[in-house]
């Protein structure tokens, strides 16, 4: 019976992967493969590298960028075949993402609200950060913007602690995509679709930055 239900779960969360990622593609989000939250041998990761520091959270291949798409048949080939996988979203391209401390986040989310300021979509990953979705200003302010690497210390930055900026070259983790504790990534704002003129409902990025700016000095002090 226990072998029974683990396939249905299994089963459960493979269809829900391919849902969300075919969902992304439908709001012209590329997605590319995500490791799986937990390999052989005990791993935290599935991915072949010992020690990986961002277990289930980062690409499949190492050519992430180039592979990731919208093509409904190819994202149905990948999660056909590698039904443990997570949905990655390469950032810079139709949208930039604020990573901030899920405090941090929750604070920010109040501030606009009391100022009217719509925040667009809003992910919490594992309890410990949230993802604010903002429209691109990738590549046309290179010098302003920069990607965030996996082993980057968001909190050694002394002008905006806490905070990491995801644009080109980077990525998030999508809902509803595991993590080694067993927690998803979850949707406190989903992600609406485009307006009759194709516009994505996305913010603008300043405007939540000098919010989540504040929020993060405040909720991490130097």
């Amino acid at each position: 019976m226990a072998e029974v239900l683990q396939r249905r779960r299994r089963r459960r969360s493979s269809d829900g992967m391919l849902s969300a990622a075919l969902s992304y593609a439908a709001l012209g989000w590329p997605v590319c493969r995500g490791a799986a939250p937990s390999g052989s041998s005990g791993r935290a990761c599935g991915c072949d590298r010992v020690g990986c520091p961002d277990p289930g959270a980062h690409p499949v291949s190492a050519t992430w960028g180039l592979e990731a798409t919208t093509d409904r048949e190819v994202i149905t080939r990948w999660w056909s075949a590698a039904s443990g996988a997570n949905v990655i979203l390469p950032t810079g391209r139709v949208f930039d993402v604020f990573d901030v401390p899920a405090g941090a986040g929750v604070m920010a989310l109040a501030r606009m609200g009391r100022a009217g300021l719509q925040a667009g979509p809003v992910a919490a990953v594992d309890a410990q950060r949230y993802l604010f979705f903002v429209a691109t200003r990738s590549p046309a302010d290179e010098d302003e913007w920069w990607s965030c690497h996996l082993d980057c210390v968001p909190e050694s930055i002394e002008e905006t602690p806490g905070l990491r900026w995801h644009c080109r070259d980077s990525y998030v983790l999508a809902a509803p995509s595991r993590l080694p504790s067993g927690n998803p990534v979850a949707w406190i704002r989903a992600p609406e679709a485009p307006d009759a003129a194709g516009a994505p409902s996305l913010p603008d990025p300043i405007a939540v930055l000098d919010i989540l700016s504040d929020s993060c000095e405040e909720f991490l002090p130097s």
